[in-house]
């Protein structure tokens, strides 16, 4: 955890990079020339996207100038499948596949195992802004726009003043008692419909902390030839999934493995059939990452 220094009064935070270096670049452009007095990457800078080392190297560059870098889960992942790929089945394995994939973009992964899983900061009362990945309870704990009062509740505990966070890709800004919660989107793979990348103003003003989510257009077709340059595709048929995702700002990777897994562990459908059915036209649900 990074202790509090000195307050601060204007916070960027970005979340959920996701390998998508053309996204990361615009955003970081645009923070620049809001000029905040800290910046916090809140995780999953890694995996899902084809340009994870080249992402790396960008935050690591940038945490040299002062941001401010925890992990995600998707840091997790990698640090996992580094340390001993341990064979799943079915759909499971073909997105261990993919992780296995950035692992070796990456090379050495030790970097990510020494980033802190929170950030806190001082505001100018003395309150609290905190950054967490997903939420107080694990890193893979959706907050969403229609999550109930009482679960948001301990989500949050200890209650700060403001709590940050990402993983679900649907940015929000909700306030709960006197706690202002906000969900900073993705940068690289946005789950609300909108393609461009998303990432959170957080301001000190007479009212108390204010946030607003700010939308960045960037160079999508630099990254869609990422996908194909990068030999991305060659993973198997999660790569496909992800790259569905990226094309329709919707999650795609977690409503198919729910679909189709036991199917396939059964012999049922092979996964080239799971993919195929699944592209052709099925429904998908939102907040899962």
């Amino acid at each position: 955890m990074t202790p509090r220094g000195a307050p601060v009064a204007r916070i960027a935070v970005l979340a959920d990079i996701h390998g998508n270096l053309a996204a990361l670049e615009a955003v970081a452009d645009d923070i620049d020339r809001w000029a905040p007095d800290a910046v916090v990457v809140a995780g999953d800078i890694v995996n899902r996207g084809p340009q994870s080392a080249e992402c790396l190297a960008l935050i690591q560059q940038r945490r040299r100038d002062g941001w401010l870098v925890m992990r995600g889960n998707h840091e997790g992942y990698v640090l996992d499948v580094a340390g001993a790929h341990q064979p799943r089945q079915g759909l499971e394995e073909e997105i261990r596949r993919s992780i296995a994939w950035t692992c070796r973009q990456l090379g050495d992964v030790t970097p990510l195992a020494a980033l802190p899983d929170r950030i806190s900061l001082g505001a100018p009362d003395g309150g609290e802004v905190r950054v967490v990945h997903a939420s107080m309870r694990h890193d893979r704990d959706n907050i969403l726009p229609g999550t109930p009062d009482a679960e948001l509740r301990e989500q949050i505990a200890p209650a700060p003043a403001v709590l940050a966070v990402g993983h679900t890709h649907v940015p929000l800004v909700r306030t709960i008692d006197r706690t202002l919660v906000v969900n900073a989107g993705s940068v690289g793979m946005p789950f609300d419909g909108d393609l461009r990348a998303s990432y959170a103003q957080l301001a000190w003003g007479q009212r108390g902390w204010q946030a607003r989510i700010v939308r960045v257009a960037y160079d999508r077709a630099a990254t869609d030839r990422a996908f194909t340059q990068s030999g991305f595709f060659a993973v198997g048929a999660a790569a496909w999934v992800i790259y569905d995702e990226f094309c329709s700002a919707e999650p795609r990777l977690s409503t198919w493995l729910a679909r189709y897994q036991r199917r396939v562990v059964a012999g049922e459908l092979s996964v080239a059939a799971a993919l195929d059915r699944f592209r052709s036209g099925s429904e998908h649900t939102r907040g899962s990452s």
